[in-house]
């Protein structure tokens, strides 16, 4: 049992449980699970669908998180510091506001099937958006970008797997602006932690 416990905290697993945790509140509501809504509504195929939002996020939030590991090596640890601080407490504002997608507009094709048409959409549709963000800050702030990736990506699956799957049943029945204030709570707390008390690596 302590062995159980002992290995729940490590680093690695709390870089996975808090970056998942973030990553599936912030994504209700958020625009790529718009888009997942839309893709479902529109081809009714949610296997494909399902693979490409995976793909692409897989490929998306690592790019985010060798940024992020590239802004560690590249900027003093004081200045690290208080910039993931602001940056966490800054995600905390943007993510109460909330995202639209623009239905009108023809959804990016491909020669690859609906697997590919949804890869392109949601790696264009996921490019500065609030959850890429996160990851990039995620990363920064912990040392295993694997499990930061991991996590981000199990989240993004946890809020748009059953966006997909249920569709329009599930659409407008959360409790969006709950769910983004607890997202934003948690933001805050983790900005004013690093603010106040930094993770060893980040230490002078």
């Amino acid at each position: 049992m302590k062995r159980a416990l002992s290995f729940f905290m490590l680093p690695p697993m709390e870089a996975f449980l808090v970056s998942a945790g973030i990553v599936a509140l912030a994504e209700i509501g958020d625009k790529t699970q718009l888009l997942a809504f839309v893709l479902a509504a529109r081809y009714r195929r949610p296997l494909p669908i399902i693979v490409g939002i995976l793909a692409a996020t897989l490929v998306n939030h690592a790019l985010a998180g060798l940024v992020g590991r590239l802004v560690v090596h590249a900027v003093g640890p004081v200045a690290l510091r208080y910039g993931l601080a602001v940056s966490f407490l800054a995600m905390a504002v943007w993510i109460l506001v909330p995202d639209r997608l623009d239905t009108d507009e023809p959804l990016p094709t491909s020669r690859f099937g609906l697997v590919g048409t949804t890869v392109v959409a949601f790696f264009l549709a996921e490019m500065g958006d609030k959850t890429q963000i996160a990851t990039v800050a995620l990363a920064a702030r912990y040392a295993s970008v694997v499990w930061v990736v991991a996590g981000t990506t199990v989240g993004m699956l946890i809020a748009n797997v059953p966006a997909v799957l249920i569709g329009d049943r599930l659409a407008g029945r959360l409790p969006t602006r709950w769910i983004h204030g607890i997202a934003a709570a948690v933001f805050a707390v983790l900005g004013v932690l690093v603010w106040l008390r930094p993770p060893i690596e980040l230490w002078p």
